[in-house]
Order: structure tokens, then C-alpha cells, then sequence
């Protein structure tokens, strides 16, 4: 199969690409002002435990906001999309941060394996100076076991191609794309942009444009991500969308599509606010800033599928719900102290010890502090060191000691990272990460990054 596909790092899962996505989708924006968050996957890391506040606290947001997860199906994504619309709609909430992630896994040398990918994407949708606006919706449900994972699986099944494409795909597709412009009253004329996610065959994509009357000219090329990034499970619509709008201009009307046990469909009308949206990394920006995989093996023993050999050294202590607990601000959400005498900051290296601070480490003034977040700000190496004899899944372990833009100092582990390209003042920026896994529980941190351009 031509193409690339996009690999989650050891490190990274559903979770941790919502909250990058997420956090890039609210940039220059008040993050307090977000009423809801509602999460999107095929692929979450629990089967009972919401992850949609676990993700409230690193992305900043208030306590009193609605978390909602949003599971099992491949348009779970636009499913989303329909409940915020509706909770915005009722009253019941102002804006909602809408994300949607996934990291499937196909069985080793398969089609399926080729072919997925993994990705996020993050909506913010309100009343207020939107870039585009909804202007109608329709659904509908059909029931076809083409593509499934039980509670059992690890690898993603699925059933006989072109039964699953025939009945399923290039017949619900249309029907909603039909479906939708009979109730808003909008012909194939009326759309600059038609944005649908493809299924493992590409080709089947435009037939099912064609089927209903769309231009080649018309149709979002699938191309751009399908053959670059996969098949990105739920995110793949929203994957689409956010890249067809980095470049749509004002006026332009969008149809968007989401598939998967039958399918979401939206009209969307681009306006003037577009052209004054800050810049974000994107779609775009995530794929110019990719880096290779060496070799097969290091893709199976990121995702775990072979063994290693166990560390020739003490276990790892269980992970302590009580005391992650306590300091679930400090260590998910990255605050610090500033003093409120000196201007001291301070981070107290939760990921080491859950013991508070409350001594100015220059003034010595005693529990006089406010809250300092980290999470958003970056920094630069102090010093850091490649430990080539301890056991890490991406070799060596690299760990380095930073020191933050306004003030700061802590040590962070480094991830996506290059070790020959590590050096005293190399600029980094804040990643939350996966760093242990114990008894069913992921253990959730935050990590150095080199910064992305």
C-alpha cells in the first residue's frame, strides 16, 4: 500500500492526543470560559472511568462544566459534534470543546494495520464570533458489523471488503449527503467544499461523491491526509474538516460528513471571523513537523505487540491513587507557586514527591503564594542527561533539567526527541503524557518536548 501512516509515540493515547489537540484548538482563547468538554474515541484507555475529566484538568478548565464521554462507533466524532450543538442549542451550556482521538491497531501484517493511523482533532463550538456557523444537521442509523472490536480484542476486525463498502459505506453516505440537502433545502451547486471521511479504499470516496452529484473539484481531497496520516478512526472526519478549514475563505459553505453504523451530516457556512483566527499548528503544522519511523521493530515495541526483556533493576512502585489524587492540580493540571513577596516561582516536582510547598525557596516567606501554571509555557534546557543503562521503551532515557520563560526550574523526562540533537538551551514546550501503566490504571504526567515548529 503506497503512503505513510502516523504512529502515537510510546507515550502518547487517545487521551494525551485530545488534550494536544484540545490545547492547540484553545489557544488565545479564554479556556475558562468553555462550559463543556466532550470526548470523542474508539480507543479510550477505560472501559469504566469518564477520560473527559481526567482531560479537564491539564486543559485548564473550570469544575462546573459538563464531561462527556462519547464511545464505540467510527462517527463517534460528529456524534459529538450533534450533542454539543444540542447542549448549546437547549441553553444548557454556552460553548463546548469537542474532541475526538483515536490510535486503533490493526493485527501485525495485515491490511488493517497498513492502512489505520492515529490522530485527534478539536472543535470549539459556541454562539459567539464562531469561523462558521451550522446552518442545519441529519442523521441516521444503520446497522452493518463491517468494522468492530469487542471487549476481548486487541486488533481492530473486520468483515468481507466489498459487502462492508457496497452496503454499508457507498450507500449510507450518499443517503445522508441526499438526506441533508432535502431538508435544508440546498442543491450540490450551493457547496464550495464537501468534507467526508474515505473508507480503507480510497477510491470508493469519490464514487461516493460522484453518486450524488459533486464535482471531483468540490470534494476535500481525502488524499491529503488518507495516504499521509491513515485512517484515524473517529477523527478522521474532524481531521478533514479542521484542514478544510485552514484554508476556506469567508462565504464558503461546507458539507461534512461522518460515518460509521450509519452517518452525521452538517451544513457549515464559513464567515469573516475566519481570516482574524490566530494561528494554530493544525493539521498542517502537525504533518510538517513529522519524523520517521526507523524500523518495524520499534512500532511493534511501542505499541507493546512483542515482548521486552524486564528491567534488570526494582519494579516500579504502584501508583498511588490517594496521593495523585490529592495533588491531581499539580501533577495533571502543571500548576506551581509564585510568591506573593518576591515573585518567586516555584514547581515542586510532583512527579517525585506530593509533599507542598510552602516556604519561599528566596525570600523564606511562609505559605504566601498563588497559583502558577506551567503547562502553557516554555523553556529551555539547563542541562540534561541520555541514561543508556535504564529501561525505557524509545532508548535512551533522556531526562532534562528546565528553566522556564518568566521563571522556574524543575526536571521533566524528554519525549519526542532526537538524542544527538539535545543541548543546554534547546527551547522546549510541555507535552502531557503517558508514564506508567499499573493494575488497569494509567498514570498521566507531563514531559519536555523539543518545540515543534
Amino acid at each position: 500500500m503506497p503512503g505513510e501512516r502516523s504512529v502515537a509515540y510510546y507515550d502518547e493515547d487517545s487521551v494525551t492526543m485530545a488534550v494536544e489537540a484540545g490545547m492547540d484548538c484553545l489557544a488565545g482563547l479564554d479556556q475558562h470560559a468553555v462550559d463543556g468538554l466532550f470526548f470523542a474515541t474508539t480507543t479510550s484507555p477505560y472501559r469504566e472511568k469518564q477520560c473527559s475529566a481526567l482531560m479537564a484538568l491539564p486543559l485548564d478548565l473550570r469544575r462546573d462544566i459538563r464531561t462527556v464521554d462519547v464511545a464505540a462507533s467510527l462517527r463517534s466524532g460528529t456524534t459529538a459534534v450533534g450533542l454539543a450543538m444540542d447542549a448549546i442549542q437547549g441553553g444548557t451550556a454556552h460553548s463546548v470543546l469537542v474532541t475526538a482521538a483515536d490510535t486503533r491497531t490493526g493485527a501485525p501484517g495485515g491490511m488493517l494495520e497498513q492502512g489505520l493511523g492515529d490522530g485527534a482533532a478539536a472543535f470549539l463550538l459556541g454562539k459567539d464570533n464562531v469561523i462558521a456557523e451550522i446552518e442545519g444537521r441529519y442523521s441516521i442509523a444503520d446497522e452493518l458489523a463491517g468494522t468492530w472490536r469487542s471487549q476481548s480484542d486487541v486488533f481492530v476486525r473486520s468483515w468481507e471488503d466489498r459487502m462492508v463498502l457496497d452496503e454499508g459505506y457507498s450507500r449510507i453516505v450518499p443517503e445522508a449527503m441526499t438526506g441533508l440537502m432535502e431538508r435544508t433545502g440546498l442543491s450540490v451547486k450551493d457547496f464550495d467544499r464537501v468534507v467526508f471521511d474515505p473508507p480503507g479504499d480510497a477510491r470508493r470516496h469519490g464514487r461516493a461523491a460522484a453518486a450524488v452529484g459533486f464535482d471531483p473539484s468540490q470534494v476535500q481531497d481525502p488524499f491529503k491526509l488518507f495516504l499521509n496520516v491513515g485512517a484515524t478512526g473517529c477523527a478522521l472526519a474532524p481531521m478533514m474538516l479542521v484542514s478544510a478549514l485552514e484554508e476556506a475563505k469567508p462565504g464558503e459553505r461546507i458539507l461534512f460528513v461522518g460515518s460509521g453504523d450509519g452517518a452525521d451530516a452538517f451544513v457549515l457556512k464559513v464567515t469573516d471571523n475566519i481570516e482574524g483566527l490566530s494561528k494554530r499548528r493544525g493539521v498542517s503544522g502537525h504533518l510538517g513537523g513529522k519524523s520517521m519511523i526507523d524500523n518495524y521493530n520499534t512500532y511493534l515495541r511501542w505499541r507493546d505487540i512483542v515482548p521486552q526483556e524486564a528491567a534488570r533493576r526494582p519494579e516500579k512502585q504502584h501508583i498511588r491513587v490517594s496521593a495523585i489524587w490529592r495533588e491531581r492540580r499539580v501533577l495533571l493540571g502543571l500548576w506551581g507557586v509564585k510568591c506573593r513577596q518576591c515573585g518567586a516561582i516555584q514547581y515542586d516536582n510532583g512527579a517525585m514527591s506530593t509533599v507542598p510547598i510552602r516556604v519561599c525557596a528566596v525570600c523564606q516567606a511562609q505559605d504566601d503564594f498563588e497559583e502558577y501554571n506551567f503547562a502553557r509555557r516554555r523553556a529551555r534546557v539547563f542541562s540534561f542527561t541520555h541514561d543508556r543503562l535504564a529501561p525505557a521503551v524509545d532508548p535512551p532515557a533522556s531526562v532534562v533539567l528546565v528553566e522556564f520563560e518568566g521563571g522556574g526550574r524543575a526536571f521533566f523526562d524528554l519525549t519526542d526527541r532526537d538524542p544527538e540533537e539535545v543541548e543546554v538551551g534547546s527551547l522546549v514546550e510541555m507535552a502531557f503524557r503517558k508514564v506508567q501503566f499499573d493494575r488497569g490504571l494509567t498514570n498521566y504526567f507531563w514531559k519536555a518536548r523539543p518545540v515543534r515548529l
